[in-house]
């Protein structure tokens, strides 16, 4: 039994900064965004899902990883892709 996943394409077309863009780090932050908000979701109704559970952990190390560099090499988009996605930081 699988944890069916986000759909990733309006994501990446709302993010990109042209229209090759799926690797940038905006682009990688709001799919995270979008998985944790998904997998959030899915552990409220199966409490007991550890394996889940370190998933949601693992994505939300890596997307803090992801905006750390961005804070560091662009404080302007950071700033806007942390009001735009609604993150608390």
């Amino acid at each position: 039994m699988s944890v069916k996943t986000v759909n990733k394409e309006p994501i990446i077309k709302e993010f990109q900064a042209h229209s090759k863009d799926t690797g940038s780090s905006e682009v990688q932050i709001a799919i995270f965004t979008a998985r944790i908000a998904h997998l959030t979701e899915h552990l409220k109704v199966h409490r007991k899902d550890l394996h889940s559970r370190l998933g949601l952990i693992e994505l939300s190390n890596r997307r803090r990883k992801l905006l750390n560099y961005l804070k560091k090499h662009n404080l302007g988009k950071y700033q806007e892709l942390i009001k735009q996605l609604n993150i608390r930081r």
